[in-house]
């Protein structure tokens, strides 16, 4: 079996202050403008970062593969890379969200009936393309100034960064949280994170 030698490059992750940037801007351009592409938009860009889902997982999303009552909110992906399903999970920020979108969305007429797409295109209908959340993307990245070889995808990369980090190199939770088979394809975050690592490594007294 022939491996993969893919590594994350560090330019392909965003930073704290990047991340905070896209969020703030599609937050205000969602406020501003009630059409929905606007609030869809934001509510795809904090998806993406809150879960590190890959973006034919989002596409693929319906509103009943939320699961916002449990003791950790969660959402099913069920079919993700491989055909594999898993459970990823998020925190409490993203779950009062994801209650403010499905109630816009009964607010404006869209169904949020379980098996009703979670992000319906405003031009068919029914499940928005990948190509369609990639746009979604760039045009919220554009408004907030970011460089242009950020894509969709970029917010995975970050989402395991920020958990690895928050979790304090638990690179188990993060291989979960990816739907990684092999945890040798998470362990190559910590080379993006390594400016953290030799930080923390200046802090000791030894």
């Amino acid at each position: 079996m022939k491996f993969s030698n893919w590594v994350p490059e560090p330019d392909k992750c965003l930073s704290e202050k990047e991340a905070k940037k896209l969020m703030e801007t599609s937050k205000a351009k969602a406020q501003m403008k009630s059409g929905k592409p606007a609030i869809r938009d934001h509510f795809v860009i904090h998806l993406a970062l809150a879960t590190g889902l890959r973006v034919m997982e989002i596409a693929a999303l319906n509103c009943g593969d939320l699961f916002l009552e449990n003791i950790v909110p969660s959402l099913i992906v069920r079919k993700g890379k491989g055909g594999k399903k898993r459970i990823v999970f998020f925190n409490s920020i993203f779950k009062k969200h994801c209650k403010e979108y499905l109630e816009w969305k009964m607010a404006t007429g869209e169904s949020t009936e379980s098996e009703q797409p979670l992000l319906i295109s405003s031009n068919t209908g029914k499940h928005m393309t990948t190509r369609a959340i990639q746009k979604a993307f760039k045009r919220c990245a554009k408004l907030a100034g970011l460089p242009a070889r950020y894509s969709i995808h970029c917010l995975r990369h970050t989402h395991a960064c920020f958990l690895l980090k928050a979790g304090n190199w638990n690179m188990r939770l993060v291989q979960k949280q990816l739907g990684h088979t092999r945890i040798s394809t998470t362990e190559v975050y910590a080379n993006v994170m390594m400016p953290d690592i030799k930080n923390t490594l200046e802090k000791l007294y030894l």
